[in-house]
Protein backbone atom coordinates (compact mmCIF):
# COMPACT_ATOMS: atom_id res chain seq x y z
CA UNK A 1 0.00 0.00 0.00
CA UNK A 2 1.32 3.28 -1.05
CA UNK A 3 2.21 6.34 1.89
CA UNK A 4 -0.76 8.31 0.17
CA UNK A 5 -3.56 5.64 0.55
CA UNK A 6 -2.29 4.89 3.74
CA UNK A 7 -3.53 8.42 4.82
CA UNK A 8 -6.65 7.96 3.57
CA UNK A 9 -7.18 5.79 6.57
CA UNK A 10 -7.06 8.68 8.92
CA UNK A 11 -10.37 10.20 6.97
CA UNK A 12 -12.77 9.61 10.18
CA UNK A 13 -15.42 7.56 8.67
CA UNK A 14 -16.53 6.63 5.02
CA UNK A 15 -18.60 9.89 4.87
CA UNK A 16 -15.50 12.50 5.71
CA UNK A 17 -13.63 10.25 2.94
CA UNK A 18 -16.43 11.07 0.27
CA UNK A 19 -16.55 14.98 1.23
CA UNK A 20 -12.89 14.73 1.01
CA UNK A 21 -12.82 13.42 -2.70
CA UNK A 22 -15.64 15.68 -3.81
CA UNK A 23 -13.53 18.48 -2.38
CA UNK A 24 -10.24 17.71 -3.91
CA UNK A 25 -12.04 16.64 -7.20
CA UNK A 26 -13.87 20.19 -7.52
CA UNK A 27 -10.32 21.73 -6.79
CA UNK A 28 -8.54 19.68 -9.11
CA UNK A 29 -11.48 20.71 -12.37
CA UNK A 30 -10.68 24.27 -11.36
CA UNK A 31 -7.26 23.51 -11.71
CA UNK A 32 -7.82 21.66 -15.46
CA UNK A 33 -9.75 25.00 -16.60
CA UNK A 34 -6.94 26.90 -15.78
CA UNK A 35 -8.32 28.55 -13.04
CA UNK A 36 -6.21 29.06 -9.13
CA UNK A 37 -7.77 26.77 -7.88
CA UNK A 38 -7.51 28.63 -3.91
CA UNK A 39 -9.17 32.18 -5.35
CA UNK A 40 -11.82 30.20 -7.00
CA UNK A 41 -12.62 28.26 -3.59
CA UNK A 42 -11.93 31.43 -1.94
CA UNK A 43 -14.70 33.28 -4.14
CA UNK A 44 -16.92 30.51 -3.94
CA UNK A 45 -16.97 30.26 0.05
CA UNK A 46 -17.42 33.95 -0.31
CA UNK A 47 -20.76 34.10 -2.83
CA UNK A 48 -22.00 30.67 -1.57
CA UNK A 49 -23.83 31.83 1.32
CA UNK A 50 -25.79 34.76 -0.75
CA UNK A 51 -26.35 32.75 -4.02
CA UNK A 52 -29.81 31.12 -4.91
CA UNK A 53 -30.27 27.74 -5.52
CA UNK A 54 -31.22 28.50 -9.56
CA UNK A 55 -27.34 29.96 -9.71
CA UNK A 56 -25.52 27.97 -7.91
CA UNK A 57 -24.21 26.18 -11.19
CA UNK A 58 -22.74 28.99 -12.10
CA UNK A 59 -20.02 28.58 -9.03
CA UNK A 60 -18.56 25.12 -10.68
CA UNK A 61 -15.48 25.07 -11.73
CA UNK A 62 -16.05 24.46 -15.73
CA UNK A 63 -18.79 27.66 -15.39
CA UNK A 64 -17.01 29.83 -12.90
CA UNK A 65 -16.13 33.73 -13.95
CA UNK A 66 -13.65 35.23 -11.71
CA UNK A 67 -15.15 38.35 -10.76
CA UNK A 68 -12.32 38.97 -8.16
CA UNK A 69 -10.22 40.12 -11.04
Amino acid sequence: MSHNRKNWLFVGSEGAGRRAAAVMSLLATAKANGHDPHAWLLEVLTRLPTTLNSQIGGLLPHRWKNTAS
